[in-house]
């Protein structure tokens, strides 16, 4: 059974509609039918996208969107028949647009206020469920059999767990869909909103997150590691993943299957890290950067770039661990006299 969604849509807009409020100026048919708003590679002809990044000017040109918010200086490069909202700040006028489609979506979606005991009347609990003491199961949310919700924890709306899961104590899901045989420890917190917000000189802007978090079959999560719901695609983490404790995931990362990732690791909105990639401890990966399939990252290292499949890389800024192996060993034998720079006076000082 498809998901119903998590928040209620507004609309069809004409671009027409959606250039007026916006303050856009509109390149195109006005008449054309606007029902929802999709990114760039995965927008239809009804559908309204943007572009505020160059790194995304090939996605834009091949785009099968209906309209597109995009920066003046990059209209010509529109693909034949696509309307556009030319804006000085499309990311901007992005949020804006979210806001008008999706007006309940700045405020989480969790369990209903109105609800009489731990499960909410119209939930759905399958047989040998255990809902343990102080645990709460909220509207139309499912639960698979043999599934155990620890103490404390929080099965918001709509959330969908599996078969066979542990929801370990205090955990809280929202936004959420669970596959089988899953298990979340103590505190973990998935599907609270992805960190956006479209900064400006009068203050920053929130730009709602209408994403959602995929927990594939056997995925383990450590405690009090908190996962945040994707803002147009969803926040995905592929079968068979294995997260430590104290690890923080961004908005639409996509992490594919059998990855290991270690405590206090922190992965920026829409990084994709490819199947069976391992990340040592407190590594940083910066956003929209791809990790290939059986990469290997060092503990602390800093993913600035496109890592390779199959790569071994380590260091701030991370690179092959041969080039930063020799890096590393430079450094030491400068910094212990044993290696001098090439113009160096007898003290020891640059001439």
């Amino acid at each position: 059974m498809e998901h119903p969604g998590f928040f209620q849509k507004a609309g069809p807009f004409s671009a027409a509609e959606l250039a007026k409020e916006l303050g856009a100026e509109l390149v195109g048919t006005g008449d054309t039918e606007i029902s929802d708003i999709k990114p760039l590679d995965g927008a239809g002809p009804s559908d309204l996208t943007f572009l505020d990044n160059r790194k995304y000017l090939n996605e834009f040109a091949s785009t099968k969107a209906g309209a597109c918010l995009v920066a003046p200086r990059f209209a010509d490069k529109a693909p034949e028949g696509l309307v556009c909202l030319t804006i000085k700040d499309p990311y901007g006028a992005y949020a804006k647009a979210l806001s008008i489609f999706y007006p309940d979506s700045v405020i989480p979606r969790t369990t209903h206020p109105a609800a009489e005991g731990a499960i909410h009347p119209s939930a759905t609990i399958e047989d040998d469920v255990v809902v343990e003491p102080g645990a709460v199961v909220g509207p139309e949310a499912r639960i698979g059999k043999g599934t155990r919700i620890a103490a404390g924890a929080v099965i918001g709306y709509r959330v969908h767990v599996g078969r066979d899961c542990y929801i370990g104590p205090n955990a809280n899901l929202i936004h959420t869909l669970v596959g089988n045989r899953v298990v979340i420890h103590s505190g973990v917190c998935t599907g609270q909103d992805g960190f956006g917000f479209a900064m400006g000189a009068e203050g920053h802007k929130k730009v709602p997150q209408i994403g959602r978090v995929i927990l594939q079959d056997e995925v383990e999560i450590g405690a009090n590691t908190t996962i945040d719901r994707g803002a147009l695609r969803d926040t995905v983490i592929g079968e068979g993943t294995k997260i430590d404790n104290l690890v923080q995931i961004g908005h639409n990362v996509a992490i594919g299957r059998h990855c290991i990732i270690v405590s206090q690791t922190g992965i920026s909105g829409s990084a994709v890290l490819g199947d069976f990639v391992a990340l040592g401890g407190k590594v940083g990966v910066e956003g929209h950067v791809r990790v290939g399939d059986g990469a290997q990252i060092a503990a602390t290292s800093a993913v600035r770039g496109d890592v390779p499949a199959g790569a071994k890389w380590g260091g701030v800024p991370a690179k092959p661990v041969r080039l930063w192996f020799r890096e590393v060993t430079l450094l030491r034998r400068l910094a212990e006299g044993k290696l001098k720079i090439q113009g160096d006076n007898e003290d020891g000082d640059a001439s």
